[in-house]
């Protein structure tokens, strides 16, 4: 079964649920310059209102009580704390995360706060962003005042969520706010400034907490496990899962190796070459902050095997493999590997963060709303992590993505995730499927639940009936 005190919870962020973009003092962000900006997003949309989860917050804990959950992550908007990204402080708007802690305190939920989920006040982004070598500053001031406010009633902190993908999409690829498309030393810069002001906010959260309490992180795993349960191919899916090979930000060690060992990956300095930031010895001493869980979000995942020389080849998945509206490739073996090699390299308890999918969802002709399919999605994926856990990994809890449909930043509102159906037209909720489902999983606390060993159609690198994957490496 999965370990006692296991967090069952879902997940969300400021911008693409609360709604309330000119009220009550909130300052503009880049998500809403870039949302203006014609072709940007699918239809125009925006999160002007979103969900309205600023004005339906009561009800929405109370959906989320319903549901039985027992952490719910929820991302803290920072124009909405400090209009200007610095200086004064907007109590509305710190007042709104206030209620909303006591309101999930009361209904039996844990907070689980993350400080940035890509919503820079739009202000500091005119001052140069995540370029600008003062934004790890401003963002551990921001996360002093966040902390010495609610630190007394929220345990859990999340400093920032997939660097990623709010680097690589957002400046060096332009399809997320800012809408960069810079050079490759600068986008590293801008990198290598969010994960010193990672460092800088686990320090101040540290330094104000009221009481004892935790801090982690939360980027995104690239997925890259064996074709086959074969050590080679064991072997071969490892070594690239720890790689730096391509001139992008898909990759796990650049990113998390200077917080977890303090120091960039020899294979990407190696591959990037003269386009390294400059950087000080100093500056990892404050990105390697000693934390308490790593979080990751897991999706998806690619085959990968061994050649004769025992290098990693790519295994593409056979035509007709499932895929989510997202296009993203259906593994639920992903979250085996994932959280095994990332617990092996970095020693950490391992907390997913995010994981659900995008389906094709709408109200049915008797007011419901049937996912069967992120149910067998959820199913099968929280069968590999309950494998993971018998086979040793530390895992401390699961967040599926997303409490709600939502603003699904450049696709708009295309894309559904939720657990909870959303009318954006009326507001109107409408638990899922999916969502009477995971509260009986919660319920039964995951013992209703069959690792991935024992399915009788077991994922790809899983093999069918065997008690522990350990019997097979």
């Amino acid at each position: 079964m999965f370990p006692e005190g296991f967090k069952w919870g879902a997940a969300s962020s400021a911008y693409q649920i609360e709604g309330a973009a000119r009220t009550d003092g909130r300052g503009e962000s880049v998500w809403d310059a870039f949302c203006q900006v014609p072709g940007k997003v699918h239809r125009g949309s925006n999160g002007d209102v979103a969900c309205d989860h600023y004005h339906r917050m009561y009800e929405d804990v109370q959906m989320m009580k319903w549901m039985g959950l027992k952490a719910y992550r929820f991302s803290t908007s920072w124009s909405r704390v400090l209009p200007s990204g610095t200086g004064t402080i907007n109590e509305k708007g710190l007042s709104f995360y206030d209620v909303l802690v006591d309101a999930l305190l009361e209904a039996g939920i844990e907070p689980w706060l993350t400080l940035y989920h890509w919503d820079m006040p739009l202000d500091l982004q005119n001052r140069g962003g995540w370029m600008n070598p003062e934004s790890p500053k401003w963002f551990a001031d921001y996360a002093a005042i966040m902390t010495e406010r609610l630190s007394d009633r929220v345990k859990h902190w999340i400093t920032i969520n997939e660097p990623q993908i709010f680097i690589g999409l957002g400046h060096r690829e332009g399809t997320h706010a800012p809408g960069l498309k810079l050079p490759t030393r600068d986008w590293l810069l801008a990198g290598h400034h969010a994960l010193m002001a990672h460092g800088a906010t686990v320090q101040a959260i540290r330094a104000k907490a009221k009481r004892p309490l935790q801090v982690g992180w939360a980027p995104c795993a690239r997925v890259d496990l064996p074709a086959s349960m074969s050590p080679a191919d064991i072997e071969a899916a490892r070594q690239r899962f720890a790689s730096v090979t391509s001139t992008d930000c898909w990759n796990n060690t650049w990113w998390a190796d200077p917080v977890m060992l303090g120091h960039y990956p020899a294979d990407g300095l190696a591959h990037f070459g003269a386009d390294v930031p400059a950087f000080k010895s100093s500056d990892f001493d404050l990105i390697k902050q000693p934390i308490d869980f790593y979080g990751v979000n897991i999706y998806s995942g690619e085959r990968y095997a061994a050649d004769a020389l025992g290098r990693p080849v790519h295994v593409p998945w056979p035509d007709g493999h499932p895929v989510t509206t997202f296009r993203w490739p259906v593994v639920p073996e992903s979250l085996y590997w994932g959280p095994k090699f990332l617990h092996d390299r970095y020693k950490l308890p391992i907390v997913i963060t995010e994981n659900g999918l995008s389906n094709a969802d709408w109200v049915a002709a008797d007011g419901t709303v049937p996912d069967p399919q992120r149910i067998d999605f959820k199913a099968k994926y929280l069968g590999c992590l309950l494998q993971a856990a018998r086979d040793g990994v530390a895992v401390q809890g699961y967040f599926h993505w997303s409490i709600f449909d939502n603003f699904e930043w450049a696709e708009g509102y295309e894309k559904r995730f939720g657990l909870i159906f959303v009318d954006y037209r009326t507001g109107q909720r409408i638990p899922k499927a999916s969502a009477h489902w995971y509260r009986d999983v919660i319920a039964a606390k995951g013992k209703n639940i069959i690792p991935a060993a024992q399915l009788t159609h077991g994922p790809i690198g899983l093999k069918s009936g065997a008690a522990s994957t350990k019997e097979l490496v």
